[in-house]
């Protein structure tokens, strides 16, 4: 008798508040293990705390029935979470201020401090700076390891959170909007560092403001307004003029290109369901990955989000849309 793996995480009937009032209403959400998908949604949407609500930096209201499962457990800890999860955020990056060897920041990631406490003794000491030096290779940042990561440009030292986030070997990465600040090299960098990931079967989970930082491999896009789930369901179905321009309120364009070729989607808003995505296979060799980075992605079926707060529950645009190419790329122009 087969038994059904559980999500990574469901949220159900899950909701938020700070002061007394709600700032984040999930009905229903589910991230499927190594899942890739995108957040996306204007400032003040709710993304940042949705994302702590992965994280678990911040609690739901408690219900009698419990809103957060984290893999069929209603009683994950806290420790439990941070082994799976490995976060990327531009704000970690502000809070570097001390000078130290770019792999000795990298290897922190497996103490959860910035640096290797003075408490480790000499052999795993060895030991860390190695497995540093092992996803920094993978993520062709190997040359920056002596490095004091003061003096390293924002697009080098983000690539060298990518690789702290990966020390500890994750299932799932969380990039929190990780092209913030970064010039045209240094987002090409970072979208590079997140499709060799996924590829390699890591659990994406991409938190953003624009379309252009969606790399192929996510087939999923959860949009966010006002506090609340505004639709959920595959890229090429909601990643289309009038739902982009109804998402952020004022008048979009959205550019789709296919292997280096540009073609128009289409506008059309109706409200119906979402199709279910799969996620890519590996393609990329398994000599060069970390320990359970070698695990083949998983095929999963997403259900379309519906919730009666939302002003569009499923909105689907695109009907000859071919959610399977895997080289699709998009981008927003507005229109002034």
């Amino acid at each position: 008798m087969d038994i059904q793996t559980p999500p990574f995480l469901e949220l159900h009937n899950a909701v938020v508040q700070r002061a007394g009032a709600p700032i984040l209403t999930v009905d229903s959400f589910r991230l499927e293990e190594r899942e890739h998908l995108a957040l996306l949604g204007p400032n003040g949407s709710g993304k940042s705390t949705f994302v702590m609500l992965i994280t678990r930096e911040v609690v739901p209201l408690h219900r009698e029935v419990p809103p957060v499962r984290f893999r069929g457990s209603e009683r994950a800890t806290l420790a439990d979470v941070k082994r799976s999860l490995g976060v990327v955020s531009s704000t970690m990056q502000d809070q570097i201020s001390v000078h130290l060897p770019t792999a000795d920041v990298v290897a922190g990631g497996l103490y959860g401090t910035l640096g290797v406490p003075a408490r480790v003794d000499a052999r795993h000491l060895h030991e860390a700076r190695e497995r540093a030096r092992e996803v920094m290779e993978l993520l062709g940042v190997d040359e920056l390891a002596a490095r004091d990561i003061m003096t390293l440009s924002t697009g080098q030292a983000r690539r060298v959170l990518i690789a702290r986030a990966l020390v500890h070997d994750p299932d799932v990465l969380v990039f929190d909007e990780p092209c913030t600040g970064l010039d045209p090299e240094g987002m090409y960098y970072v979208r590079s560092s997140m499709r060799t990931l996924a590829k390699a079967g890591k659990g994406i989970v991409l938190v953003t403001h624009y379309p252009e930082d969606i790399i192929p491999e996510i087939k999923r896009v959860v949009l966010l307004k006002n506090g609340t789930v505004f639709a959920d369901g595959s890229k090429g179905r909601l990643l289309t003029d009038g739902v982009m321009s109804e998402l952020f309120d004022v008048p979009l364009h959205v550019q789709r290109m296919i292997a280096g070729r540009s073609t128009e989607p289409a506008t059309q808003t109706s409200h119906s369901a979402a199709s279910p995505t799969t996620s890519p296979r590996s393609a990329v060799p398994h000599s060069t990955l970390p320990r359970s980075v070698v695990d083949a992605a998983s095929t999963s079926s997403i259900p379309c989000a519906s919730s009666a707060k939302s002003a569009s529950p499923c909105v689907q645009a695109d009907e000859n849309f071919d959610d399977a190419r895997e080289e699709e790329y998009f981008s927003l122009v507005s229109a002034y």
